[in-house]
C-alpha cells in the first residue's frame, strides 16, 4: 500500500514545466547575444575551456534535484511499519455506554462525544499503558484487544456510535465481565477498568460483578456523565426532534448517579460525574497513578512507513555531484572524456 503523508506539495509539478520553459528561453536568448559578438566557430577556439555540455548537465542535474525534493517533501509512505515497544504501565480496560440515551446533550455537545473527548485525552496521559476498549448496551462486545498501540486505540474510540449495538440497554455486568477476561494473566501489573455511562435501565448484577473483579485484583472505577435533572433523547429518524415512547411522551434520560456510585464502591474505584469541565480526567488520572506499574513488551503497528530518507540521499548525491562539475573544462581531467563531443 502507498500513498503520500502530504499530497498537496505534488502541485508544485505544475511549476516544473514553466521553470524548463524559462531555461530553453534564456538559453536561446544568450546564444543570440553570443552570435552578435562574432562567429561562433571562431569564438570557440577563443574560449577553448568552455563546456555548454557541463552547463546542460549541471541544469538537468538541479532539475532532478527539484523533483526528487517535491517527492521528499510530500512524504511518501509504503507498507507496514512494526516496532517492538518496551513500556511501563498499568492494564486498563475502557467500557463505553453506546446505548441511545447517551445521544442526550446535558452536556456539550452530547454524552457520547463528551465521553469520548475524555477518553482521548485519558489515553493521551496513559501512553505507557495497554489498552482495551468494550462498547455496551443491552449486549457488551470487545471494540479493541489489549493493546499497547494508544494511537489505535483513538482510532477505534473514534468510530463509536450507538450502531455498534442495536440492543437498547444498559449491560454494566456484562462488559466488567468482558473486561476480566481482557486483561493478561501477568500479576505484576496492576489492572483497572473505567466504566463511562448514564446508568440507565442498568442491569443488577453490575456491583456483584464489580466486587469479584475487586478480588480477582481488578479496580473498577465509574463516570457517570450527564445530569440526575436529566435529557430529552435526539430521534435518530427524520421528521422527529426527540425520542417519544409508546403514548408519545418525550422520553426524558436522567443520570443514575446512586448505581455508579455503588458499581464503585463494590469495585473498589472511584465514582466521578463528567461535566463539561476536565475534573473527571484529572480525578481518573490521581487514582490511576496510585497503581503499582510494570513491564511490558509488545508489537506496535503503524499503517504506513516513511520513505523519504531514501529520497533525501537521492537529493544529496544529485546536489554533491552538481556542485563537483564546473562549467570550464577542469585542467586537472583534461584527459578524462566523459564529453567526446564538446561544443
Amino acid at each position: 500500500m502507498f500513498r503520500f503523508g502530504n499530497p498537496e506539495y505534488l502541485w508544485l509539478f505544475f511549476l516544473m514545466p514553466l521553470l524548463l520553459a524559462l531555461y530553453i528561453f534564456l538559453n536561446i536568448r544568450k546564444r543570440k547575444d553570443v552570435e552578435k559578438m562574432g562567429v561562433r566557430s571562431t569564438l570557440k577556439k577563443m574560449m577553448p575551456g568552455l563546456s555548454l555540455k557541463r552547463s546542460y548537465l549541471k541544469f538537468w542535474l538541479i532539475f532532478a534535484a527539484l523533483c526528487v525534493g517535491i517527492f521528499m517533501v510530500a512524504r511518501p509512505q509504503f507498507g507496514t511499519k512494526v516496532e517492538l515497544v518496551e513500556k511501563e504501565g498499568i492494564e486498563l480496560a475502557i467500557a463505553m455506554d453506546v446505548s441511545n440515551s447517551m445521544m442526550a446533550e446535558d452536556v456539550s455537545p452530547n454524552r457520547l462525544a463528551r465521553a469520548k473527548q475524555i477518553l482521548t485525552r485519558l489515553i493521551d496521559v496513559r501512553k505507557n499503558d495497554k489498552v482495551a476498549l468494550i462498547v455496551f448496551a443491552g449486549e457488551a462486545y470487545v471494540q479493541m484487544p489489549l493493546t499497547s498501540d494508544t494511537q489505535s486505540a483513538k482510532i477505534f474510540l473514534n468510530s463509536i456510535d450507538p450502531s455498534l449495538v442495536p440492543i437498547q440497554g444498559t449491560a454494566i455486568g456484562q462488559a466488567i465481565g468482558l473486561g476480566m477476561s481482557s486483561f493478561s494473566s501477568d500479576q505484576d501489573i496492576s489492572k483497572a477498568m473505567i466504566i463511562i455511562t448514564d446508568g440507565e435501565d442498568h442491569e443488577g448484577n453490575a456491583a456483584t460483578m464489580a466486587a469479584e473483579a475487586a478480588k480477582a485484583g481488578i479496580t473498577i472505577n465509574v463516570v457517570g456523565i450527564g445530569s440526575p435533572d436529566g435529557s430529552p433523547i435526539p430521534s435518530p429518524e427524520r421528521g422527529s426532534n426527540f425520542m417519544a415512547d409508546n403514548e408519545g411522551n418525550v422520553v426524558v434520560s436522567r443520570l443514575n448517579e446512586q448505581m455508579g456510585m455503588e458499581i464503585a464502591q463494590s469495585g473498589e474505584g472511584i465514582y466521578v460525574r463528567a461535566d463539561n469541565s476536565n475534573n473527571a480526567v484529572r480525578a481518573l488520572e490521581a487514582r490511576l497513578d496510585e497503581l503499582d506499574t510494570g513491564k511490558t513488551t509488545s508489537l506496535s503497528y503503524s499503517e504506513y512507513d516513511e520513505k523519504f530518507p531514501i529520497l533525501a540521499w537521492i537529493l544529496l548525491v544529485l546536489l554533491i555531484v552538481e556542485v563537483l562539475i564546473y562549467d570550464m573544462k577542469n585542467p586537472l581531467f583534461r584527459n578524462v572524456r566523459l564529453f567526446e563531443s564538446e561544443e
